[in-house]
């Protein structure tokens, strides 16, 4: 109940924002769970292909915010939002505001021996998105 009455207390835009950013998480999570992902990638834009990093200027505040949303949005919805899901949600918002951006599948070995896989999403020249220890990933696939 205390969520929805801050909800309630934003103002109309950051409201549209968190429900654009439902509906989004929704769907994507939905791709991954019925979809083959060769599906799924066709939505993502060119397959092996980099946005330029430069600075967002004016958009880098939409991007972060959209980030945000997304971060936000994922702790508190019923269903599962990992990194592939919210960096495809971010993707198709922030491409929905002609703003650039790169989507990195990545894997790593574990000391198990098992793989570990990670997405992250790039918008100019910051990762908005699925940050922190990237180094430790070996990319294996981008859509721009």
């Amino acid at each position: 109940m205390r969520l929805l009455i801050l909800f309630f207390k934003k103002p109309l835009s950051e409201q549209a924002l968190y429900l654009e950013v439902t509906f989004w998480l929704g769907l994507s999570r939905l791709a991954i769970l019925v979809l083959p992902f060769r599906w799924t990638a066709r939505f993502l834009g060119v397959h092996m292909a980099s946005s330029a990093e430069v600075d967002l200027n004016e958009d880098r505040a939409t991007a972060i915010a959209v980030a945000r949303a997304i971060r936000i949005m994922s702790r508190h919805l019923p269903w599962e939002c990992k990194c592939l899901a919210q960096a495809i949600a971010g993707k198709i918002i922030l491409q929905k505001r002609h703003i650039p951006t790169t989507l990195y599948l990545g894997v790593t070995k574990k000391k198990d021996g098992d793989l570990n896989a990670h997405a992250w999403l790039r918008a100019g020249d910051i990762i908005i998105l699925g940050g922190g220890g990237l180094d430790r990933f070996a990319v294996v696939s981008t859509f721009s």
